[in-house]
């Protein structure tokens, strides 16, 4: 069962909250999974409770408490007006420094990994050329992946697009990656949309299905 803790980032000492889950089974690892502008939402709780499941440690910050502490928002308009805003006042660093701590509470137990939905989609591919201790990261589909696209990654690290995204321009980032990163794995999937891990009306569950065991195929990978 999930619960929530207090961690402190080392960027300013700031203390956040952020949804636990201990492994079910035998443990794999841990994974830290950042969320999308709407907070620790339905969707997000489902997945932390999906990656316990499966024998993982699960962390997944609330990375907006900095502006509204518990912040949750509905899939709505206004939602996604508040979380966007949070997300720029928010910064670059601070999210980064919270993803670092989410990592050092998890690292002394084994092999950490990092999942990131769209606003955590582009906080998992920055995280990745930044923080320490990052075993494989799966960014799922960041709109601002393309405009860092020059980033070098510290660890393993795929994409992922949905290709009736309304929100990316696809081809453009594709471009972008490819130009900066030729060999990186990035993988378009062509009857999903924007947020398709939350197995909504624009997911396509071939799509949804493909994109889990590839993101667990990489992290089984890079346990060692």
């Amino acid at each position: 069962m999930a619960n929530m803790i207090t961690l402190q980032s080392p960027i300013d000492g700031f203390e956040f909250t952020a949804l636990h889950a201990e492994p079910e089974g035998a443990r794999r690892g841990g994974v830290v999974v950042i969320q999308e502008v709407f907070g620790i939402d339905a969707a997000i709780q489902r997945d932390v409770a999906r990656w316990a499941a499966l024998g993982f440690e699960v962390i997944a910050p609330s990375m907006f408490d900095r502006q509204q502490r518990g912040f949750v928002a509905q899939h709505d308009a206004e939602g996604l007006r508040i979380g966007i805003q949070y997300a720029g006042e928010n910064g670059d660093q601070n999210p980064i420094s919270d993803v670092q701590a989410c990592i050092d509470a998890l690292k002394d137990q084994g092999p950490v990994f990092l999942v990131g939905y769209c606003y955590g989609g582009t906080i998992t591919w920055r995280a990745a050329s930044q923080v320490t201790d990052l075993a494989a990261a799966s960014s799922y589909y960041g709109s601002g992946v393309a405009a860092s696209a020059e980033l070098e990654p510290r660890c393993p690290i795929i994409l992922h697009f949905g290709a009736q995204d309304p929100y990316i321009p696809v081809e453009e980032s594709l471009a972008a990656i490819k130009t900066a990163h030729p060999d990186l794995p990035v993988y378009v999937y062509d009857h999903s949309g924007h947020g398709f891990n939350n197995e909504g009306p624009d997911a396509d569950p071939a799509d949804v299905l493909l994109a889990r065991q590839r993101t667990i195929a990489l992290f089984e990978k890079n346990t060692n």
